[in-house]
């Protein structure tokens, strides 16, 4: 049975936090874990827009995207993602630490990453443990 978690972004650190969050994706906290099967549970972020990162990484880190058309490469800062769409910012630093084969895009679909602090799956959340 798949569980959901509720992670708080608000004064958390965004590698800390994303190394949580792929791990219940994974479901490695589960006993009965095995890298092959998809265990994994739920997990949703909110105040997304508040995640810190350490260091220079505002204006130092790039997120680089190609379209493979000649000139279709794009650079953004991490302050410039911030700007224009935050959760991506929690969503690509997940991703990058989740097992790159066909489990990944189904891992994904279970995050839910929200800009402000209304859970809007707070009806899931019965007898679930919050984080924050």
């Amino acid at each position: 049975m798949r569980t959901w978690h509720l992670y708080d972004a608000q004064h958390q650190t965004l590698g800390r936090l994303a190394t949580q969050i792929a791990e219940d994706l994974m479901g490695k906290n589960k006993p009965g874990y095995r890298k092959h099967e998809d265990k994994g549970d739920y997990v949703v972020v909110i105040n997304s827009e508040k995640i810190q990162v350490t260091g220079r990484k505002e204006t130092q880190k790039i997120y680089d995207r190609y379209s493979g058309f000649p000139s279709g490469r794009k650079q953004r800062t991490l302050k410039q993602v911030r700007q224009q769409k935050p959760q991506a910012i929690i969503t690509e630093a997940v991703r990058g630490m989740l097992p790159k084969n066909k489990l990944q895009s189904k891992m994904m679909t279970r995050l839910k990453v929200v800009i402000g602090d209304e859970n809007p799956y707070a009806d899931k959340f019965a007898n679930n443990k919050q984080i924050s």
